[in-house]
């Protein structure tokens, strides 16, 4: 299909929608609800610092982690934008410890699991943050959902996509046919499709790691990470280290420019074994991305990330992802 710059994405959802006889309209609709409350968290995370919702919360979610008042912000906003749309039967997000009933009588045939503000902890210095979200069919046949319904691997993802916050507001998605990329236009509030067929580079010559932690690595991830640090020019190597502390901002530019990110599993804290990115709502989501643009995202034992079916809401996973080569090379350092 051909994709014009400029054109609205609710244009570019109800176009592609027509080109299923069998659509039922239900996941255009999600998607554009998706869309309105991101222009609102976009709205008010532009004016964070002159509203006085910057800083800590107070509160700590089921992670563990101190809630950012945006962050809180933004788990709100989604949450009661998505309870009534109708198009869902249970959410789960990052910011709470059990599934999220839809109201009664709005059930639909979708779940949601959804991370509110990725990257929050950058808030205060103004980092890029973002929204990231991923969608399945149901699997029970009517009413509320539950466990089993969200508890599903990414490789039956109907959708998965971020909105990125930041000098201007970026809203990329797929629904298994390629990755858009839209940008918002605040002085009409639209996104504009400005990035279409994104194609990640096969390969790069970057580096996304927190390498303050290598003493906690696995040593296959510490060698590979070595390798790429060595003088090797038929190979591009050294590589460039380009490492922002925002997983959906790091992600956004190595999906662009080309990169591998890498936050292996790591002996610091015994209650995280396999590092802190969570699969349903971070690893899942950027998987489908990447594979649709081309690359490839796996554990740090070589296991496809789209693959890997969840035990629980917040199950954590390592994370090797980006440019399909790099990840290749990545893989044959791990046994």
């Amino acid at each position: 299909m051909n994709k014009p710059l400029g054109v609205t994405v609710i244009r570019h959802i109800v176009d592609s929608q027509r080109l299923h006889p069998e659509a039922t309209g239900d996941l255009s609709g999600l998607l554009n609800e998706l869309i309105v409350a991101g222009k609102t968290i976009s709205a008010e995370v532009n004016m964070a610092g002159l509203a006085d919702i910057l800083g800590m919360s107070g509160k700590t979610n089921i992670q563990g982690e101190k809630v950012q008042k945006l962050d809180e912000f933004a788990n709100n906003t989604i949450k009661k934008r998505m309870a009534r749309c109708g198009y869902l039967c249970v959410m789960t997000s990052e910011e709470e410890d059990d599934i999220i009933p839809v109201e009664d009588g709005y059930e639909g045939k979708y779940t949601l699991a959804f991370d509110p503000l990725d990257g929050s902890t950058n808030i205060d210095v103004n980092v890029n943050i973002g929204t990231i979200f991923s969608v399945h069919r149901r699997r029970t046949k009517w009413g509320q959902g539950g466990w089993e319904d969200m508890l599903q691997r990414g490789r039956d993802q109907v959708a998965a996509g971020y909105i990125l916050y930041g000098s201007s507001t970026m809203l990329v998605f797929t629904t298994g046919e390629g990755v858009q990329g839209f940008t918002l236009d605040p002085s009409v509030g639209e996104f504009y499709l400005s990035h279409p067929d994104i194609r990640t580079p096969e390969r790069s010559k970057y580096l996304s790691v927190n390498e303050g932690n290598s003493h906690y690595w696995p040593e296959n991830v510490r060698r590979y990470i070595d390798a790429l640090k060595e003088k090797d020019k038929e190979k591009g190597r050294p590589y460039s280290c380009r490492y922002i502390g925002s997983l959906v901002a790091d992600f956004h530019r190595n999906l662009i420019a080309g990169g591998i990110f890498i936050y292996p599993r790591d002996n610091r804290d015994p209650e995280k074994p396999y590092g802190k990115l969570r699969l349903l709502y971070e690893a899942a989501p950027l998987a489908m991305l990447i594979e649709q643009a081309g690359g490839r995202a796996i554990t740090d034992d070589g296991i496809n990330i789209l693959d890997i079916t969840p035990d629980s809401l917040h199950q954590r996973v390592p994370l090797i992802i980006g440019s399909k080569l790099d990840v290749d090379e990545a893989e044959g350092y791990l046994g």
